[in-house]
C-alpha cells in the first residue's frame, strides 16, 4: 500500500540537490563544463536539463478557471497574475523564475549535446542525445507559449518569439536577438523529430525523464498548438492504446485514498496516467488552496457541483471547504539546507505530461478532422472514469448531445484556422473536460491564447477585468535584464 501510494521522495530529493539558484538566464558558464568527460556524467546532468521552477500558479490565476473570494488580502504575486500586469520579480513562483529556470535547463541539455559530440557522438549515448533534444526543445516551447504570441502560420515569420539557444554559452555574458515563432517552432519541430528516434525508455526512474511515450505526448501538444491534426492523431495513438485502462483513476484508486494520500499519488510515477514528472522548487502546495484568486465556491459550483452532460456527478472530489476549495494535486517536500537553523527549500513534484491531456488531444484532432465518431469514442472512453455510477450500456454521449450543450457562441472561439458550427461545439466540449482534468495546472491558460478566448476576472466591490480577445498582455512582459541586454520588449 505504501510502496502504490507513496511518492518517490528519494528522486525527488535527489533532483532538488542538484539544483542551483535561479541566475538570469545564460548569464553563467557551467562550472563542470570540462569535467563533462563521460556517459554517467552525461546521463546526471540530463537529470537537471528540465525547468526546475513551477509555471502552475501564475499560468492558472491568469486564466478564467479562477474567480474572487473576497475572504483575504491577496498577495502581490495572486494579485498581478489575476490583474496580468507586468511584474519582474526573480523568486519562487514568479514568472521571471521560470524563465530563468527554463534557459538553464537548456544550458544544461545544450551541454550535455556537446559532450556527447565531443565523446564522438557515440551509438551508445543516442538515448541522452534524444532526451537533451527533447528537453531542449519542451523549454523553448514553454517560453514562446508564455512571451510570444501564439503560433499563427500567417503572421508566425513576423512575431517575436524567444531567443532559440543551440549552443553552451562560450562567454559570461552573451547577447541574443529574438527568433521569430515561426523560428523557434521550426527548432523545435527539427529537435523534436529527431529525439523521438533516438530517446529510450532504458531509464531506472523513466517517468523522471524523457521517454517515448513522454515525447510523444510532447508531439501530441506541439502539433495540437500548431494545428497539425494527422500528426496529433500519430503521436497520440503512439500512447494511447486502452484508455479505460490508461487514464488517472478516479472512480477506483483514488477514490479509496484520503487527501494526503492523492496528493502523494498525483505526481507519482505509481500513477500510469503520469508519463513525465518533474521536482519544482515552489511554494505552490502551501498558496494554491487559499489564494485569494483562486477555486471560489461559485467557480467550485460551475466547475464541478453541477454535474456533468450525462447528468451524474463528475468524480473529481473537491477538498477544503470554503475559501479553501481545492483539488488535491501537489505535495510538498523540503529540503533543508541548514540543519542547526532550520532552513531550506520547498519542492513540488509536477506532472508535465498525462495520457489524459494526449486523449483528449486526440479527440479534437479527430473533431477538427470531421471524424466525429472517433472523436465521440475518446470523449465517451473520458466519461467512462470521469463520472460517477458511469453505465456504459446508457451513458453513451451522440453527436447531437455535444451540439445541444455546447451551442455556438459568435466570436467566442476563434483560433487562427477556421471552425464551422459542429466543430466549434465538440472543440468547445473538449476543452471544457480539459480546464476540470486539469484544474490548479494551469493548461486552461494555453487554451485561452490557442482560440483567442475573453476572459472577464470579477473584484468584489469593483469593476470587473477584461482581458479582450487580442489583448498584447497575453504575452507575459520580457524580464527586465534580458531586456537591458537588447530583447526587444513585447507591446503593451
Amino acid at each position: 500500500m505504501n510502496k502504490l501510494y507513496t511518492i518517490k521522495i528519494g528522486i525527488l530529493i535527489f533532483l532538488a540537490f542538484l539544483a542551483a539558484s535561479c541566475e538570469d538566464y545564460l548569464s553563467e558558464i557551467p562550472d563542470n563544463r570540462t569535467e563533462i568527460d563521460s556517459p554517467e556524467k552525461i546521463s546526471e546532468l540530463l537529470v537537471i536539463a528540465y525547468p526546475e521552477a513551477n509555471y502552475m500558479d501564475f499560468a492558472e490565476t491568469m486564466s478564467d478557471n479562477v474567480s474572487d473570494k473576497g475572504n483575504t488580502l491577496p498577495t502581490e504575486l495572486n494579485l498581478a497574475n489575476y490583474r496580468w500586469e507586468d511584474i519582474d520579480i526573480d523568486d519562487l513562483d514568479y514568472r521571471v523564475g521560470y524563465w530563468n529556470a527554463c534557459y538553464k535547463a537548456i544550458a544544461q541539455a545544450n551541454q550535455a549535446l556537446a559532450s556527447i559530440e565531443e565523446l564522438g557522438d557515440l551509438e551508445s549515448l543516442a538515448p541522452q542525445k534524444g532526451e537533451a533534444l527533447l528537453a531542449r526543445a519542451y523549454s523553448h516551447f514553454m517560453l514562446v507559449n508564455f512571451w510570444a504570441k501564439h503560433y499563427d502560420p500567417a503572421t508566425a515569420a513576423t512575431d517575436k518569439g524567444i531567443p532559440y539557444v543551440l549552443q553552451p554559452e562560450e562567454v559570461f555574458i552573451e547577447t541574443y536577438t529574438r527568433n521569430t515563432v515561426q523560428e523557434v517552432y521550426d527548432f523545435i519541430e527539427a529537435d523534436l523529430v529527431t529525439g523521438l528516434k533516438l530517446v529510450s525508455n532504458n531509464y531506472q526512474e523513466p517517468k523522471f525523464h524523457f521517454t517515448p511515450e513522454a515525447g510523444n505526448a510532447f508531439a501530441s501538444r506541439f502539433y495540437l498548438f500548431k494545428g497539425d491534426w494527422e500528426n496529433v492523431i500519430k503521436h497520440s495513438s503512439n500512447v494511447i492504446t486502452n484508455p479505460q485502462l490508461q487514464l488517472r483513476d478516479y472512480l477506483g484508486t483514488y477514490a479509496e485514498l484520503e487527501y494526503s494520500q492523492r496528493t502523494a499519488l498525483y505526481a507519482s510515477d505509481s500513477d500510469n496516467a503520469n508519463l513525465l514528472v518533474v521536482s519544482a522548487n515552489s511554494l505552490y502546495s502551501r498558496i494554491f488552496a487559499s489564494n485569494n484568486f483562486g477555486l471560489s465556491s461559485e467557480k467550485a459550483n460551475e466547475l464541478f457541483f453541477t454535474g456533468n452532460i450525462l447528468g451524474k456527478a463528475w468524480a473529481y472530489d473537491v477538498f477544503g471547504g470554503e475559501g479553501f476549495n481545492n483539488l488535491p494535486k501537489f505535495a510538498e517536500f523540503f529540503r533543508v539546507t541548514n540543519v542547526s537553523a532550520g532552513i531550506g527549500n520547498p519542492y513540488v513534484g509536477l506532472v508535465l505530461f498525462s495520457t489524459d491531456e494526449v486523449l483528449l488531444n486526440r479527440a479534437e484532432a479527430y473533431a477538427m478532422q470531421n471524424n466525429y465518431e472517433a472523436a465521440l469514442e475518446d470523449i465517451n472512453a473520458f466519461f467512462s472514469v470521469r463520472t460517477e455510477a458511469y453505465d456504459s450500456s446508457t451513458d453513451v454521449l451522440v453527436k447531437q448531445d455535444l451540439l445541444d450543450s455546447y451551442p455556438v457562441v459568435v466570436n467566442e472561439y476563434t483560433p487562427f484556422y477556421s471552425l464551422d458550427s459542429d466543430q466549434t461545439s465538440f472543440v468547445k466540449a473538449i476543452a471544457e473536460l480539459k480546464r476540470r482534468e486539469f484544474y490548479h495546472e494551469g493548461l486552461r491558460w494555453f487554451d485561452v491564447r490557442r482560440f483567442d478566448l475573453a476572459i472577464a476576472h470579477n473584484l468584489i466591490g469593483g469593476t470587473d477585468l477584461l482581458l479582450e480577445k487580442g489583448d498584447n498582455r497575453r504575452q507575459l512582459q520580457i524580464p527586465n535584464f534580458a531586456i537591458e541586454r537588447g530583447l526587444e520588449k513585447n507591446p503593451r
